[in-house]
């Protein structure tokens, strides 16, 4: 009996301890949590006027600026940044 509720307990802290993981909300690189459009324009906007030019975006939005600005008016706006493709996540072999 004491030998079956040792194993049921060990049974449960490995199935917790490895499931953890998984209840955890997306997260970008380095493990911080993704901004969301709202927030990268309110980040990059230096000019305050609620869209982003080629100047003031940084990283892959500016690597891919071209393919998210879908008006092709040289500017990025909230519901382009929504629509946007997410960055593809490099699993752990690929991040070393």
């Amino acid at each position: 009996m004491k030998n079956t509720i040792v194993k049921l307990t060990l049974g449960a802290i490995i199935l917790l301890a490895t499931t953890s993981s998984y209840a955890q909300p997306p997260q970008g690189h380095n493990g911080k949590k993704q901004p969301t459009a709202a927030e990268l324009i309110k980040k990059m906007d230096a000019d305050k006027d609620g869209k982003l030019s080629k100047k003031e975006v940084k990283g892959p939005i500016k690597d891919d600026f071209e393919k998210i600005d879908t008006d092709k008016d040289g500017y990025l706006t909230l519901e382009e940044l929504k629509k946007a493709p997410k960055p593809e996540r490099k699993g752990p072999e690929e991040g070393r």
